[in-house]
């Protein structure tokens, strides 16, 4: 502990495709594009979760990893209920989801916050802020103690915003 309110925060960088449920208290950080992070916090155990996901679903069996919004999503709430917590004292923030038309057409950023808004309505979760859409990046924080979040938005993102970190952040 630094002081009597404050611990010792553990840093942590999330990767596309992951999902981190912190069991001590951290500060989560990542950058966005037209992924999309749910940040779930847990108000009586004061503990969080986070995601990253790319793609906002699929249906094939064997492609059930935690780079698809359905599957993401909803492995992290079950994460957080064999954790302890209960539905009725977690919270969420959604972050990301940008689309940049002169990459793609296709608004994949739209498709995963619908997929992230869709899937928290029907697991009775509520949502305390978003973030969402426009042209911009983001770099994300995620204090999981305090359930403070900080989003940068960013023009571009640099190779120096990815961990390990270099150079000008």
């Amino acid at each position: 502990m630094n002081s009597a309110n404050s611990p010792t925060l553990i840093n942590y960088f999330l990767k596309p495709g992951y999902i981190f449920l912190a069991e001590k208290p951290t500060v989560i950080s990542t950058v966005l594009g037209s992924c999309v992070s749910v940040c779930i916090y847990d108000r009586k155990l004061k503990t969080g979760a986070m995601n990253r996901f790319q793609y906002p679903v699929t249906a094939d069996r064997n492609k059930t990893t935690a780079s698809f919004g359905n599957v993401a999503t909803i492995a992290m709430i079950r994460m957080m209920e064999k954790n302890g917590s209960q539905k009725k004292h977690l919270e969420a923030q959604i972050l990301g989801g940008a689309h940049n038309p002169e990459i793609s057409e296709r608004n994949i950023g739209r498709e995963n916050i619908k997929t992230a808004v869709s899937i928290l309505l029907k697991e009775g979760i509520s949502v305390a802020s978003r973030d969402e859409g426009g042209e911009k990046g983001r770099k994300v924080v995620f204090n999981t103690f305090t359930n403070e979040l900080m989003v940068f938005k960013v023009e571009k993102l640099r190779s120096s915003d990815w961990f390990p970190y270099e150079g000008n952040r």
